[in-house]
């Protein structure tokens, strides 16, 4: 058996006492003990958010009006004039996003070149109320069973504005491909093309009239830009 001195054995005690007097020290005051090396944290990204510029006038385009009160969209022969305007803003008459409810779609005549078909793509607001259009459309071409003819269409580089539409005023999106004549791809001849507003989920349906279109191999890609003001360009 091992003796310890009886100042050592107090001067055990004392220090446990201490030790535990410290303990309940901090338990009753809610003090929090550090460590001696900081804490790190990871930083955060900051929340995206909408163009906030202000919309700079731009071209304008002129459209046809309708033709009567009726929201038919059909058009006359005398002019409006749909605007085009940069960055998110809306116009003065504090116009919202054209749902596809209030729209008409159509396909206008091709106008070829160099090689390439290319077709505008027409959307006009049919609604009594201002609305506004921005960026690009979707699109697919399906059979008469609703299939789908080749992948979805790409999308051209170019800046997208902010397209005012009065009731009866149009915009436009080019929609282009190689001709399959000089291309040798593979082609389809769709019943109709599908067309998605920007920002919509239900599409509108338009009968093909264009002709076969290339869905697979050389060349096949079809391509589609932002739209713009009017119905051609």
């Amino acid at each position: 058996m091992v003796y310890t001195p009886r100042s050592a054995r107090r001067g055990a005690l004392f220090a446990g006492s201490v030790a535990v007097l410290g303990l309940l020290t901090a338990c009753g005051t809610g003090q929090t003990v550090h460590s001696s090396s900081p804490m790190t944290s990871s930083g955060t990204a900051a929340p995206a958010t909408g163009d906030s510029s202000a919309p700079a006038p731009s071209d304008t385009a002129t459209t046809p009006s309708p033709a009567s009160s009726a929201p038919t969209g059909a058009p006359s022969t005398a002019p409006t004039r749909a605007t085009a305007t940069s960055g998110g803003g809306t116009t003065a008459a504090a116009s919202t996003r054209c749902h596809t409810s209030e729209l008409r779609a159509s396909v206008g005549r091709n106008d070829p070149g160099a090689g390439q078909e290319n077709f505008p793509v027409v959307l006009t607001n049919t609604s009594g109320r201002i609305c506004t259009v921005r960026g690009f459309p979707g699109a697919a071409f399906v059979n008469a069973s609703g299939g789908q003819l080749g992948p979805n269409p790409g999308r051209e580089s170019g800046s997208s504005t902010t397209v005012t539409l009065r009731p009866g005023q149009s915009a436009w999106a080019g929609l282009t491909f190689s001709s399959p004549g000089v291309s040798g791809a593979k082609t389809a001849k769709p019943a109709a093309l599908l067309i998605t507003p920007p920002d919509e989920r239900d599409h509108l349906k338009v009968t093909w009239t264009g002709g076969e279109v290339p869905v697979s191999g050389n060349s096949s890609a079809v391509f589609l830009t932002v739209f713009s003001p009017g119905t051609a360009p």
